[in-house]
């Protein structure tokens, strides 16, 4: 499995344009899925051309949760790629031009290697992929408790790492048993999380590149 950032509040590279927001390209299981867009489109295709991601290769877009963050770079690139699905939480709606949209409200199996938490407290679902080590989380921005989060992807197997924004969370102990945290975008208390996890922190950033 390999994840790369492509949307975040850092970058690792000087040719790739910053923003508040998340996206991330993930290639596993015959699938290449676009996890968010990120808030502007102008930005998510700039980045997504200097990180030479053909955009035709994308089959599938997973879209966390609604703020506008995480999706307002979907229409822009749906106008270059609309032959794809979308996977939304329930609460997400007026997507006009795309292969289907699938909507989740429950747990569920999405594809081989691919699940879903479900749409959790109303607001958010977190993509959960098969590894050669475990399954790996990969969240928008944690709004529900993460303990919820934790528990809806542990159903599909041994939890491995997380990747993603973190919000405000500060329950460290529950990651306890990670051996990946790349925490991104909104997670308030980076320097607290490297420092209680210095083996299993990986910085996060645009450009950033996670093989597992």
């Amino acid at each position: 499995m390999k994840l790369q950032i492509i949307y975040d509040n850092t970058t690792t590279r000087k040719d790739l344009k910053t923003d508040w927001g998340f996206a991330a390209l993930i290639e596993a299981h015959n699938k290449t899925i676009l996890f968010d867009t990120g808030a502007d489109g102008q930005i998510l295709l700039n980045n997504m051309h200097a990180l030479n991601i053909d955009l035709q290769s994308i089959t599938d877009v997973f879209i966390s949760h609604h703020h506008f963050d995480h999706t307002g770079g979907l229409s822009h690139f749906l106008n270059e790629n609309d032959n794809v699905n979308i996977h939304a939480p329930q609460s997400f709606r007026g997507v006009r031009s795309a292969k289907d949209v699938i909507h989740y409200n429950q747990p569920k199996k999405i594809y081989p290697g691919y699940y879903t938490t479900g749409e959790l407290d109303n607001i958010e679902q977190a993509l959960v992929v098969e590894t050669t080590k475990g399954l790996l989380i990969v969240v928008g921005c944690s709004h529900p408790a993460m303990i919820k989060i934790i528990s809806s992807a542990r159903t599909f197997g041994t939890l491995y790492g997380i990747v993603g924004g973190l919000h405000g969370f500060d329950q460290y102990e529950l990651f306890s048993e990670f051996e990946i945290i790349c925490p991104t975008h909104c997670t308030q208390h980076i320097k607290e999380i490297k420092k209680k996890f210095p083996k299993a922190y990986i910085p996060g950033g645009a450009g950033s590149i996670i093989t597992i």
